[in-house]
C-alpha cells in the first residue's frame, strides 16, 4: 500500500465515522461540528485524488457557508442547555477533537511535504472556468434544485424554530 492509498483510507474513515455520529448525536450543536468535519475529510478526499478546486469549493461552501447557515439555525432553535462537569464535556467532545485532530495531521502531511519528495502528487488541474462551464452547460438543473431545496430546508427550520410552545389539549389545566 502507498501513503496516499493510507491518507485515503484514513480520511475515508474520518469522513464515515464522523457523518455516522453527526446522524446520531441528540444534541444538534455536536451533529453540526461532526458534519463540519465529514466535510473538511471530504474535502481533503477530493485534494488527494487530484482536483484542488473541489476541495476549496467543499471548504469554503459547504464546511463554511452552509455549516455557518446551519449553526445560526441551531442558535434560534431556543436549546435548554444542563450544567455538565468538565470532565463530561471532554468526553462528549473528545470524538470530535480526535477526527478533527487526524484531519489536520492529514492535511498538514498533504500541504506541507517536501517538495522534492517522493510522496509527491501529480494533480491534474483543470481551470475554475473550464469546470464551471462544464457544470452549468450539463448540470444546471440539478445545481439549481439542490439550491431550491436547501432554501426550503432553511426556511422549514425557522418556521418549526419560531413556532410557540402550545399547552397539550386534554391536559387539563
Amino acid at each position: 500500500m502507498t501513503f496516499y492509498g493510507l491518507i485515503f483510507y484514513v480520511l475515508a474513515a474520518v469522513t464515515l465515522v464522523s457523518t455516522v455520529l453527526a446522524i446520531t448525536r441528540r444534541l444538534l450543536v455536536h451533529a453540526v461540528v461532526y458534519l463540519i468535519i465529514s466535510f473538511f475529510a471530504t474535502g481533503l478526499l477530493f485534494y488527494l485524488l487530484g482536483a484542488p478546486f473541489l476541495a476549496a469549493l467543499e471548504v469554503i461552501i459547504y464546511a463554511g457557508a452552509i455549516m455557518v447557515l446551519f449553526l445560526f439555525i441551531v442558535m434560534t432553535l431556543r436549546i435548554e442547555s444542563s450544567k455538565k462537569s468538565a470532565r463530561e464535556t471532554f468526553r462528549r467532545w473528545f470524538p470530535a477533537i480526535l477526527l478533527g485532530a487526524i484531519s489536520l495531521l492529514v492535511s498538514g502531511l498533504l500541504v506541507f511535504e517536501a517538495p522534492g519528495s517522493r510522496m509527491g502528487l501529480n494533480a491534474r488541474l483543470v481551470p475554475p472556468a473550464v469546470f464551471g462551464r462544464y457544470v452549468f452547460e450539463r448540470y444546471w438543473f440539478p445545481v439549481e434544485i439542490a439550491s431550491f431545496l436547501l432554501l426550503i430546508g432553511l426556511v422549514g427550520a425557522l418556521y418549526l424554530g419560531r413556532q410557540e410552545q402550545r399547552p397539550e389539549e386534554g391536559t387539563g389545566g
